[in-house]
């Protein structure tokens, strides 16, 4: 769907089209209903991106804002007034606009429309996690980002390889959000570190190619990685004792009920 999504910027430059072969209204118009083509094409890739972030998550709120969904109204907005150029009949255009939305929302789906995993949860805690979650996705992003200009295919798989760790780790908060505070200088200070050690370490090695400095790099991404997975093996843990204690207490009072 990505590959779908950015052959959709290049698609929409076909508007353009109309308004060099027609008068200054017409390429007035061909302008207009191609920027909305454009911002349709933008409004449809963050929208799978929110999407995909969403489906990742055991948790998540739906998308404050339904992007694809409004990508599907300017698409049909703009296909209409390109057909309204070489068919004055607004009943044509209208109905071309109103297929074009339909075949936007069928390639790409609806928004995710209500929340998920939430239920029976205390909404004040899910939204801190979902906020801390949200705060340490963009560490992460930050990383991928930056350890791409050391061009070494090598080490992108490795910051790929930490950023699986650390995920587990939000999915684990993400099943009990009771498990914040022990964690939540994971999600900020050490990933924020993470992510500044990334951007230097990108900018030498990127020009210096030292040995010593990707060494060096790669065991800081270890140790963190060796941390991520100890402290979220240990949350998992007080998970289950808190189970096992909770199994307990109701098999007592099932005992004492008869």
């Amino acid at each position: 769907m990505g590959a779908r999504a950015n052959f959709y910027f290049v698609a929409v430059l076909a508007f353009l089209y109309p308004g060099f072969s027609g008068d200054g209204s017409a390429l007035v118009q061909s302008l207009g209903a191609t920027a909305l083509g454009l911002l349709s094409a933008w409004l449809t890739r963050e929208g799978i991106r929110a999407q995909d972030a969403f489906e990742a998550r055991r948790i998540a709120r739906r998308p404050a804002i339904p992007r694809k969904m409004f990508g599907s109204v300017l698409i049909g907005l703009a296909v209409a007034v390109v057909a309204h150029l070489s068919n004055p009949s607004l009943a044509v255009a209208a109905g071309l606009g109103l297929a074009a939305a339909a075949l936007h929302l069928g390639a790409f789906g609806l928004d995710p429309l209500k929340d998920k995993g939430a239920e029976g949860l205390d909404t004040f805690q899910t939204d801190r996690v979902a906020r801390a979650v949200d705060e340490a996705e963009k560490f992460l992003a930050g990383m991928k980002d930056a350890i791409l200009r050391a061009n070494d295919r090598a080490l992108e798989a490795r910051v790929d390889r930490f950023t699986t760790t650390a995920r587990a780790m939000f999915r684990s908060i993400e099943g009990d959000p009771g498990d914040l505070t022990a964690a939540r200088k994971y999600l900020s200070v050490y990933l924020m570190g993470a992510r500044d050690a990334t951007v230097r370490f990108a900018d030498v090695y990127a020009t210096s190619r030292d040995a010593k400095a990707r060494g060096d790099y790669e065991a800081l991404l270890t140790d963190l990685e060796t941390n991520f997975a100890s402290r979220t093996k240990a949350l998992l843990s007080n998970d289950q004792n808190a189970m096992n204690i909770e199994i307990e207490v109701l098999r007592e009072r099932l005992k004492r009920e008869g």
